[in-house]
């Protein structure tokens, strides 16, 4: 079995840490004087959250008495351990992060579903791109190339691999290297790397240099699968399950609006991203289901498994709502 990436296993230590710390804050939230509960979430600047920023502003979260304030982290080996210990009610996080957090006893549990793959090939929130003039066909292709991800034994680099394998090569072989999604379109031109995973806005910035897509990771894991997941701690849903309740009830709603209202989700991206109006225009837009599939997730810890994520399987009956 692999050993465990440094990254993943920072995020299950702060976290147990916080734990143990017993810090007096943990899973707390406040009433103001008019009734609300005062509710911060920590997210991701990214095009995934735009329900939330929605929800919040048609006001889905105020009429059950929350209050909410969004602060952004710069990902989940910030935000696991912020919940952990009370500094977030709520936090967002790609799906592998969380099965890997659960299978190291880190006291977190999923409460409404994040985003998920559009389940079309080629035409979907992320995919694996090279350069227009690359010899690189098709996943299979990527065997003994170097290819980026964010970050490494995490969803992209086990996504891919899939990929690959289904593609008939060896998915051993690809070299990955880790490299920040923004970074990623200078370094795939600059020939720094073979292939790029990258998701929006990353993806249109490529496409938009002539980049061609190559696999979509995503959709060859599972159709409908569920990359990401909103979750607060096991202490919070035990003291406080009527704000977890109200939480996930405004998130579900805030998850169909956006479904439903993509000119709105561009719109909302503005003020919390900056990212260029022509590739605002240009992305393609992830899907919003409001319920999390549990046979994706399943797949995607099977290949956790062979990739040597986790020390012991993850219990999903513990981790989803």
């Amino acid at each position: 079995m692999r050993r465990l990436s440094a990254g993943v296993a920072a995020v299950a230590l702060l976290a147990l840490t916080a734990t143990a710390c017993g810090s007096s804050g943990s899973g707390s939230s406040g009433k103001s004087s008019d009734g609300t509960t005062a509710v911060k979430v920590g997210v991701i600047p990214i095009v995934d959250v735009a329900p939330i920023y929605l929800g919040e502003k048609q006001g889905f979260y105020e009429k059950r008495g929350l209050d909410l304030t969004l602060e952004s982290g710069q990902g989940g080996a910030a935000i696991v351990p912020g919940v952990v210990s009370g500094q977030f009610q709520f936090g967002f996080s790609n799906t592998t992060s969380l099965l890997v957090a659960q299978s190291q006893n880190v006291p977190v549990r999923a409460v409404a579903n994040g985003v998920a793959s559009t389940g079309k090939e080629g035409a979907d929130v992320g995919g694996v791109v090279v350069k227009g003039d690359s010899p690189i066909k098709s996943a299979k292709d990527l065997a003994g190339k170097k290819v980026a991800v964010n970050t490494l034994k995490n969803i992209g680099d086990t996504s891919v691999r899939e990929s690959v394998r289904k593609d008939g090569g060896d998915p051993e072989k690809v070299r990955f290297v880790e490299l920040a999604f923004d970074q990623m379109p200078a370094a795939l031109q600059a020939g720094q790397v073979d292939a790029a995973w990258v998701v929006e806005p990353s993806l249109a910035v490529v496409k938009g240099q002539g980049g061609r897509v190559v696999a979509s990771n995503f959709v060859d894991v599972s159709p409908d699968l569920t990359i990401a997941l909103y979750f607060t701690s096991d202490k919070l849903a035990q003291q406080d399950p009527e704000l977890v309740k109200k939480f996930a009830e405004a998130t579900r709603e805030s998850l169909a609006y956006a479904n439903d209202h993509p000119d709105e989700v561009r719109e909302i991206l503005s003020t919390y991203t900056k990212i260029p109006q022509k590739t605002l225009d240009a992305m393609t837009l992830p899907g919003w289901p409001e319920e999390p599939n549990r046979a994706s997730i399943e797949r995607l810890g099977e290949l956790g498994r062979k990739d040597g994520l986790f020390e012991k399987a993850p219990d999903l009956d513990k981790l989803l709502p």
